[in-house]
């Protein structure tokens, strides 16, 4: 055999490999998107891989050669959500600003990002409606992001003399409650308020503290 007639072959099996490699990738991704578009449009409990098969436009076998059960493809479509949403927080973070200032950034673009993302509307509805095991893990998995980031800035600002003595893991629960409950329990009965409105209340417990000589 020739090194001309080698090399070709060699090159040619290379672009075989290459092709299957880019293929399988290709359906992995076609798969990942018929399946967040299913869960999203259904939620977890109604969504079959029949469904995710028919979105993808591709054979059910397909989808159980990347993933053996619905609970692992959901589980890969929360993973992607929780990337995107440390991603937003990460963007939003400057640790030239006072913690406060970035805690109202952050908080707000995760309340923006939860009401906004089909996926989280739906797994929410789901939640209050069904409260499928799934729906309310994937949820509590998509707060503890905004939690755990909290948390860490709390006590990086306790470090830095910011924020006075306190329990960081507490505080932080306190603080994503209640700019929650401020900004969606709130309105359920009274009349919406602004967002300077929240803050300004958020800051009269939590940075000011309530009592006169704080």
């Amino acid at each position: 055999m020739t090194g001309f007639v080698f090399r070709s072959i060699v090159v040619m099996q290379s672009v075989k490999r290459e092709g299957k490699i880019i293929g399988t990738v290709d359906r992995k991704k076609q798969v990942l998107e018929a399946a967040s578009r299913s869960f999203a449009l259904f939620g977890y409990k109604a969504t079959t891989m029949e469904q995710v098969a028919k979105i993808a436009n591709v054979g059910k076998g397909t989808i159980y050669t990347f993933f053996d059960t619905k609970e692992q493809l959901f589980d890969e479509i929360v993973n992607e959500v929780i990337t995107e949403m440390k991603s937003i927080i990460l963007r939003e973070v400057d640790h030239d600003r006072k913690f406060f200032d970035n805690l109202f950034r952050v908080l707000d673009s995760f309340l923006e990002f939860r009401s906004e993302h089909e996926l989280l509307i739906k797994l929410s509805q789901e939640l209050r409606d069904v409260g499928t095991p799934q729906s309310q893990e994937a949820m509590a998995q998509v707060e503890n992001v905004i939690l755990g980031y909290i948390e860490k800035e709390v006590e990086r600002a306790i470090a830095q003399q910011e924020l006075r003595e306190c329990d960081p893991k507490i505080v932080s629960f306190l603080m994503v409650k209640m700019y929650i409950a401020l900004t969606s329990e709130w309105n359920k009965n009274h009349e919406p308020l602004s967002k300077e409105q929240i803050k300004e209340h958020i800051r009269l417990f939590l940075e000011n503290g309530l009592a006169a000589n704080a």
